[in-house]
């Protein structure tokens, strides 16, 4: 078949069809050092988070390219392997997953297959999503048949960071501080805004405000609009914080060191001093900047070390004073 269309060809085409449901959004962010994408899939009309849990659960099992996945809500996240991979296909037990992962100047193309239901999401259902520039159709599928499609999306860079220490004893409150600024960028069209995560630290810290949490945002950008971004971001923070010792932690890697993963959970279970923190940074390939001082960025670097894992970061961990 392989015939290239539009979104808007698809939806013109095939959008009466009563079966077909619009994926909300797909957006591909990029690490080419490591060789990995990080896929942000944003299910049917955004709602459909059986169809999500469904394909977090079978192209995990499905395609060897996809090193993790999870989900959040109707969004999946797929951490995938560039290359290709033939899937091996069986009705109810390997149904559908992600055969091909490619860079081709500055977009991403992933070919997916699948069978009956999951062939239509992975040729008309993808293709009418926001973020997709065009979909070459190889096989259309829908009954019992095979769906095969490649689409193409622009290639991002990730930036995740990680802040800590906006608030005072009366004012401010960093996990909304944080979630305001990241949504009027991404208002502005300056990137997509993709995850925020609030990260509990070391509850007896005697710096604390309160509840002693940092908080970190990932955000997909331009390649070429990251640095500006970032300083950006720490322009508007300086504007935004009412504390002496804000501090921002960025990374664009995709995986998160084992480094910077033994860092954050030092810093949920005791004291971790700054100089603790420059040095996971440096082995973990992490900028570290003061935005009003520099204790905020012990807490950002933790924070970034748990922005993978929204539901764990929110815990007390064990060892931690409760109550």
């Amino acid at each position: 078949m392989n015939e290239t269309l539009t979104p808007a060809e698809i939806k013109a085409r095939y959008g009466g069809l009563p079966y077909i449901t619009p994926y909300e959004r797909i957006v591909a962010l990029v690490d080419e050092d490591a060789g990995l994408v990080e896929l942000h899939e944003f299910h049917a009309r955004g709602k459909c988070s059986g169809g999500a849990a469904w394909e977090v659960y079978h192209y995990a099992r499905t395609s060897p390219l996809v090193r993790s996945a999870r989900r959040e809500g109707a969004r999946n996240i797929f951490v995938c392997g560039l290359g290709r991979s033939e899937l091996e296909l069986v009705p109810g037990i390997a149904p559908a997953g992600l055969e091909e992962v490619r860079l081709e100047g500055g977009h991403v193309e992933l070919t997916y297959a699948g069978l009956a239901g999951g062939g239509v999401a992975a040729t008309l259902c993808r293709g009418m999503a926001a973020g997709v520039i065009s979909t070459t159709v190889h096989e259309r599928g829908g009954g019992a048949t095979l769906g095969r499609a490649t689409l193409r999306v622009p290639a991002l860079r990730k930036l995740a960071v990680g802040v800590d220490d906006t608030d005072d004893e009366s004012r401010g409150a960093t996990w909304s501080t944080v979630n305001e600024l990241a949504f009027e960028l991404e208002t502005e069209g300056a990137c997509d805004y993709l995850g925020h995560v609030i990260a509990q630290l070391f509850p007896d810290n005697p710096h604390r405000t309160t509840n002693c949490c940092a908080t970190a945002v990932v955000l997909g950008v331009p390649p070429a609009d990251r640095g500006g971004l970032a300083g950006r971001i720490g322009e508007m923070l300086a504007g935004r914080c009412f504390s002496d010792e804000c501090g921002m932690a960025l990374t664009s890697r995709i995986d998160v060191p084992d480094e910077l993963r033994s860092f954050a959970r030092d810093a949920r279970t005791r004291m971790v001093s700054i100089e603790e923190a420059r040095g996971a940074a440096a082995a973990s390939g992490v900028e570290l900047r003061s935005v009003t001082g520099e204790r905020g960025c012990i807490g950002a670097l933790a924070a970034l070390g748990m922005h993978d894992d929204p539901d764990l970061a929110v815990t007390v961990p064990a060892g931690s004073t409760e109550g």
